[in-house]
């Protein structure tokens, strides 16, 4: 089977041209594809891109990205300011041998604002368009992963639905037998109901009888609503082998299974009929419940 999630993580990260870089892509359910970017100001210029790769890798989901760029160790230029630290270093000096004050040391008097600056100039455009490909390319090591992710995700959902489908077979085929069953069952206890009512009076004639009995087997009979649940079963796997996004599909045969269950149960008539049916609308609904993950 071929099912993809919809929810899934993955995590690339680079560095590269003076800086250093994580993307996280997360993804969670939701009708179609919407795709979140956050990006730092230096990378707005990828944000359409970034979204049109999304859509070439996902078809459903809210993906979320989230990309966090920082300066590289080796890029990070400072300077003193000479001027600065000899006036401090200076006044640190009046100090010396005071009691109680503890000597200036250099480490302290550099951490005080103003002494170093550090130089965070803007990248030019070349360095922006390269830093950008770069990121887009483990941008892409993200979506794969990410892609696989809920293919894994996809493989453990299918095994619990190909379960919950078996279930859906069982209890439909339990149904059938039932009813079968329960044809001669219908005749005898509506015509005890009928000599009860009549109390001993002249009978109810055959051909009347007879024609009482097929109009409440016709009312009754669940037949079409088996048939039609047998046919949902065989789409429902074929839609599950099928290659690309079935999920809206499956949640459409979701509410057609859980129609039949519906009828199946007010005509039912019976009260192990009636278990049956109540048993299957719950396994429809946990059915319908993974496939709300299915892309």
């Amino acid at each position: 089977m071929n099912l993809m999630s919809m929810t899934g993580f993955a995590r690339a990260s680079g560095e590269g041209l003076g800086y250093r870089w994580v993307v996280e892509a997360k993804s969670v359910n939701a009708k179609g594809l919407e795709v979140r970017v956050k990006l730092p100001g230096t990378l707005d210029s990828i944000d359409i891109e970034l979204k049109r790769r999304a859509g070439l890798m996902l078809k459903r989901g809210t993906l979320f990205v989230n990309i966090n760029l920082d300066r590289g160790e080796a890029s990070e230029g400072f300077s003193i300011n000479e001027e600065r630290l000899a006036a401090l270093v200076a006044l640190a000096g009046r100090y010396d041998g005071t009691k109680g004050v503890a000597p200036a040391r250099l480490d302290g008097l550099l951490m005080v604002r103003g002494v170093i600056d550090f130089a965070d100039e803007a990248p030019d455009g070349d360095t922006l368009d390269a830093l950008g490909n770069a990121v887009l390319a483990s941008v892409d090591e993200a979506l794969k992963a990410l892609v696989e992710a809920r293919s894994d995700e996809g493989g453990r959902l299918a095994m619990v639905l190909a379960t919950q489908l078996d279930d859906i077979t069982r209890l439909t085929g339990e149904a059938e037998t039932l009813a079968n069953d329960r044809t001669e069952q219908m005749i005898t206890r509506f015509k005890g109901q009928v000599e009860k009512m009549l109390g001993g009076e002249k009978p109810v004639a055959d051909e009347r009888l007879a024609q009482e009995i097929v109009l409440l087997a016709v009312k009754a009979d669940i037949r079409e609503e088996l048939d039609r649940l047998g046919s949902h079963i065989e789409e429902a796997r074929r839609l599950m082998a099928d290659e690309g996004p079935v999920g809206r599909r499956l949640d459409f045969l979701c509410q057609e299974f859980n129609r039949e269950a519906n009828t199946l149960c007010s005509k039912s008539g019976d009260t192990a009929l009636t278990r049956v049916g109540v048993e299957l609308k719950t396994v429809i609904d946990q059915f319908r419940e993974q496939i709300q993950n299915i892309e």
